[in-house]
């Protein structure tokens, strides 16, 4: 007969050979179970045995097949198995149950009166579950899988493991779905490793300040709402505004920069998961990302897993030392998954039907985000949740509940992204509680009163509107803020380094581009870059080395500026403003 034997892990050969040589009268066959956590199964013909851990079965099979030469293997099965049950009192009240009704991806259970929350369940034809309510005569689970196989009177068994997911590298450049199953064709995921997707969150003395820079890209927000590695910073607005993009263009400007990015997409299209993957591919990304998938076709038990899986795959590259960023679009989504799951479960709602435990849904996901301490290893996670709003109502209860759990929130106007203005980041709304603590010298020098500039062109360009007859002072405001305006702006999929972003800035700032006509501007930042690059290019490498601007540089940029404005004029006739 043949003896299969289920691990979570891969057995090492010392291990198989242990195995072979105790059960040397079967022909044994090995397979893997993430499910089963740290145990171990075995199967021999219609018997299944179940031991929590692999050291209590090993020493079992060892002193029973020392005590005796048993002729029939059902007498070693038998033996095995009072020795289990001696071991869990009450197997079959604690460890199997039976399916009572099942439904809209739940199912209510009797028996398993040993189940604990979050636990792992098995259920016939290969459907999983995970428990959620615990009654006094019930027990209420989800289903990861379609309930079409699952009917009334099934047998359900516990797995004494909590819901888990592969990590490691072996996950990079790959598509996963909520249990860390792949999505993309390239075959199986050859993990050694596996996390529980809840988990807690470091503390205090765990962690250290975050003061180290994560670069988006974005020069509005490098510049005016500078993110750190570590931080919590939420994107938020209206559909279709461009939150995804930000998104995309930060991960797309980590290459190589030795940070690795966690993309979860929750509810959304098929066809959007794969525009953004195709997006990561043709630009190189995939190589250092992960994308996490639970589309809206999913169930909303695997909708609800997702952030929670994806942040258990970026916490093991976090304690390794490496420096994470994890994307989660979107939590409004997640949070309406959570309410379906929450209202079939028969919990009480409360504000809008959400359940009550809505805030700590969100807040003990993205308190795992963190930059740990010198003594774990200076690793850290940053987190960019995305919250999608209705009319720009940021006073409705999942966007408040999120902003008061984020570190800041860079909020997306759909106005400005029907003038064209991309990205629409609402530069007077939108706030980092970091602040310049996460941000180089260099930027930190050239964009300390850039906030204030657009602050009032915002106010006197609204004023201006009437049509009031305006002093030299106000229209010299108004131009210089249309000027900003026109620099700020940047095409999707196109993240500007450091150094472009200084040396553009710096320009504006000093107030070389006040008599340069509004519709020159985009021409000049190509231009003006392609020509540093291509005569001084010491300087871009100074910057993005030491991340300060000196006296030699500011020098360099002056002389530089003036050279080629004066180029730039003689080709672009209609330059400057008179």
């Amino acid at each position: 007969m043949r003896l299969q034997i289920r691990s979570a892990r891969p057995l090492t050969p010392d291990q198989k050979e242990r195995l072979e040589a105790k059960f040397s009268k079967w022909e044994l066959e090995f397979s893997l179970a993430p499910q089963l956590g740290l145990g171990l199964e075995l199967k021999l013909g219609e018997r299944v045995l179940h031991a929590n851990t692999a050291s209590y079965l090993d020493e079992a099979a060892r002193l029973l097949l020392a005590e005796a030469e048993l002729a029939e293997p059902g007498d070693l099965l038998a033996q095995l198995e009072e020795r289990i049950r001696s071991f869990y009192p009450q197997p079959h009240i604690e460890d199997e149950g039976t399916v009572l009704s099942v439904g809209d991806g739940i199912a209510w259970l009797s028996g398993l009166c040993g189940a604990t929350v979050g636990e792992l369940l098995e259920f016939p034809k290969g459907v999983r579950g995970m428990v959620l309510n615990l009654e006094e005569t019930r027990v209420g689970a989800v289903l990861l899988g379609p309930d079409a196989q699952i009917s009334q009177g099934d047998p359900v068994r516990r797995t004494r493991c909590v819901v888990s997911v592969p990590v490691g590298s072996a996950l990079l450049g790959r598509v996963v779905d909520s249990l860390g199953q792949p999505q993309d064709g390239g075959g199986p995921i050859e993990a050694h490793r596996f996390r529980p997707v809840e988990a807690a969150a470091p503390g205090i003395a765990k962690r250290q300040p975050v003061r180290e820079s994560l670069q988006t890209g974005v020069m509005a927000i490098d510049a005016m709402v500078p993110i750190g590695k570590g931080q919590r910073e939420l994107i938020i607005g209206d559909r279709q505004s461009g939150k995804t993009a930000i998104a995309v263009d930060t991960i797309l400007n980590q290459k190589g920069k030795d940070v690795i990015c966690v993309y979860v997409c929750i509810g959304q299209k098929a066809s959007t998961v794969a525009q953004v993957v195709e997006t990561l591919r043709e630009n190189e990304a995939m190589a250092y990302s992960i994308v996490v998938s639970s589309p809206a076709s999913d169930p909303a038990a695997l909708q609800y897993l997702a952030p929670f899986a994806g942040c258990a795959m970026a916490e093991e590259f976090m304690y390794r030392g490496r420096d994470v960023l994890i994307i989660y679009d979107d939590l409004s989504k997640h949070a309406v998954a959570y309410r379906a799951m929450s209202l079939l479960l028969r919990r009480p709602p409360g504000r809008e039907a959400y359940p009550g435990d809505i805030f700590y849904l969100h807040s003990r996901l993205l308190e795992r985000a963190a930059k740990l301490s010198d003594e774990l290893g200076g690793g850290s996670l940053t987190a960019l949740p995305i919250v999608e709003t209705q009319a720009g109502d940021v006073s409705a209860y999942i966007p408040t509940n999120v902003i008061s759990i984020t570190d800041g929130q860079l909020i997306l106007s759909s106005e400005l992204f029907a003038s064209g203005i991309r990205p629409a980041v609402n530069v007077g709304l939108s706030v980092s509680r970091v602040g310049g603590d996460a941000q180089s010298r260099a930027l930190r020098s050239v964009a300390s009163h850039l906030r204030l500039d657009l602050a009032q062109y915002r106010e006197l360009a609204a004023f201006a509107q009437f049509g009031a007859e305006l002093d030299p002072t106000t229209r010299a405001v108004l131009a210089r803020g249309e000027r900003i305006v026109e620099l700020l702006r940047q095409p999707q999929h196109a993240p500007l380094p450091l150094e472009d972003q200084v040396i553009l800035l710096w320009a504006v700032v000093n107030h070389y581009l006040d008599s340069m006509a509004r519709e020159n501007i985009a021409s000049f930042k190509e231009e003006f870059l392609s020509f540093v690059h291509q005569h001084h290019p010491e300087l871009g490498g100074e910057l993005a080395e030491s991340g300060e601007l000196d006296e030699r540089g500011v020098e360099t940029l002056h002389r530089t500026l003036a050279e080629f404005i004066h180029a730039f004029g003689k080709e672009h006739p209609h330059g400057p403003d008179a």
